[in-house]
Parts: structure tokens; sequence; C-alpha cells
């Protein structure tokens, strides 16, 4: 069976991953997937960097503002999404780009993980549930990193809701998350996965700069209308970029304070993404430090080769 093409730009949050996508879409005929964990919600912008409307208009995008604010998705879903958008795609003799930086959406996707709700138990997970309420979320880290200290390198410690899920899964198989998510040998695509890499000043700064921007442009409304609307309990309050603001939206913190705290977690969040494309992901590294311009072109020079002539739909 003939593989699809898939080409993935990836890589740490505030690495360029939008605009290159954008430029390599218009150079082999293609539309963009977002492969973002934040980008599917509606109402949620400016914090998670979502294409502008004339961004969106330039090229067909999928799976962007496509679950409530306060919903859910899972990788799951994910998988499922992209593999339909993919197929849509392919169909009408176009080029599918996947561009995010959610690592285990993608790999979710290029090695077809089997998502089961076997190994759920509502009465293991409420217990969880109310021991992260009496205790906090970092208690359950804790026990995460003793009971699966592979599988506790690829959450994040606040995400509270992904480490219940996995001490779940724990208790109901017997077995750690990161033994039984075992991914297939080949992926059912053919694929080029490009990861953005900057010196590590560069990338900082790159982020110190867009946390300021994204304040300067609306962050904080979206951060009280997400408070206000969905709580500190939704899947979305849950992420970098709003959580790090409900301080100050409660008035315990000055502003201040919670815009340089979110600062110091998008870099970290930015180096346990790079640690996690480089020890799951077959990465291809194309580091954009220095002339930005002429790097970019080799990057869309070596999709092009990669893609191919635009296949004719049918």
């Amino acid at each position: 069976m003939k593989k699809e093409t898939l080409i993935i730009i990836a890589g740490p949050t505030a690495s360029g991953k939008t605009e290159l996508a954008l430029k390599a879409a218009a150079e082999v005929d293609g539309e963009i997937i977002s492969g973002d964990s934040m980008q599917i919600y509606r109402g949620l912008n400016v914090g998670t960097a979502k294409p502008t409307e004339k961004e969106l208009l330039q090229i067909p995008h999928h799976l962007i503002d496509v679950v409530p604010m306060c919903g859910s998705f899972s990788a799951a879903d994910f998988q499922q999404g992209a593999a339909d958008a993919i197929r849509d795609i392919r169909s009408r003799g176009k080029t599918p780009i996947l561009c995010g930086g959610t690592g285990l959406y993608i790999q979710s996707l290029l090695y077809g993980y089997q998502f089961s709700s076997a190994d759920s138990d509502p009465e293991v997970r409420k217990k969880l549930e109310d021991q992260a309420h009496k205790y906090g979320g970092a208690a359950l880290y804790k026990e995460l990193k003793e009971t699966d200290p592979a599988g506790a390198e690829t959450v994040h410690p606040h995400n509270v809701k992904r480490v219940i899920r996995m001490l779940e899964i724990n208790a109901v198989t017997g077995a750690p998350v990161s033994s039984i998510e075992e991914i297939a040998k080949e992926s059912p695509y053919r694929f080029l996965l490009c990861g953005l890499a900057h010196d590590r000043e560069v990338l900082y700064d790159r982020i110190n700069r867009r946390v300021e921007l994204m304040a300067a442009s609306g962050l904080i409304e979206e951060a009280e209308k997400l408070y206000a609307e969905c709580g500190m309990n939704a899947q979305a309050s849950q992420a970098i970029g709003y959580k790090e603001l409900f301080p100050y939206i409660r008035g315990e913190q000055e502003l201040d304070a919670c815009l340089n705290q979110l600062k110091q977690n998008t870099r970290r969040f930015a180096k346990r993404q790079l640690t996690w494309f480089r020890n799951k992901l077959p990465v291809t590294w194309f580091d954009l430090s220095g002339d930005r311009e002429e790097r970019e072109k080799a990057v869309i020079g070596e999709i092009s080769r990669f893609a191919g002539p635009p296949r004719q739909s049918f």
C-alpha cells in the first residue's frame, strides 16, 4: 500500500513554525494542519499564538477552533482528526503540512497509538481527583515519578489531568504508561519531520518578546474570560499562558510578577519540547539562528524536494 506524503514542521514554542509553514505551503501547494494542543480552542487566540485571520485566509488550515473554550480534546481525538484532514487534503491533490509543537500529538499520528477505554476505572480516577484536591497536583506528580519515571518525563507537573490519567492507567493495568504506549515500528506515512532550532539565547529572547507582545495584544483579557467562563479545572486552564495569570486575576499578585512567571514557564516548556523531539521522534533539525531568511529558504527547498510535484486529484 502506497504511503501518503506528509510534511511536518515542529519545534519549541516561538521557534517560528507558523511563519515557515505558511511559506512552505505556498511553495508546495499545501494546506496546514495544526499540531498544537491549544489552537483547537475557540476564543483563545492570543495566548495560543493562533494564526491571524489574514494567515488563515492565505492558506487553508485544519484543526483550529474545533473545540469550545471549556471543552476537552485528547491525543486520540487529534489522531483521528489529523488523519481525516490528511485524507481530505490529499484527495484534492494538495500537500498536507502538519505544524505544531505538541510532541505527543505528532507521535500519535505518525505511529498510530491504539487508544483504549479498557484501562479506565471511574472509582480509581475519582480517588485520584480527590487526592489532587486535598494534597495538590505536586503530590500526585511525585507519585507518578516514583511509579513511572519515564512517563513522568513526558508530562508537565501542572498538567494534573494527564498525571491523574497516567496514574489511573498504572493502577488499572498494573503497568506504567511508558511501557504500554508502545509505538509501531513503521509509520503509515512517508514523512519529513523538520525541527526548527535556535541558539538558546535567541530562542529565550524570542519567547520573552512574544510574551510581552501577547500581553499588549489582549492576553490578559483572554485569561479573564477563560477564568470567568470555565474556571481553573478546564483543560485549557491548565495550559501555560493562562494559568500564570490567574493569581493576577484573583488579585493575589502583580501583573509583572505573573508575566515573569509566564516567561520562565514558557522557557522551561520549550526545553522540554526539545527533549521530547530529540528523544522520541526522527527529526531532521534546521538551525535558524543567523541569517533567518537564507536558512528558511534551505528548509523550504528540502520540503519542496521531498514533496515533489503536486499530485493531481481525480
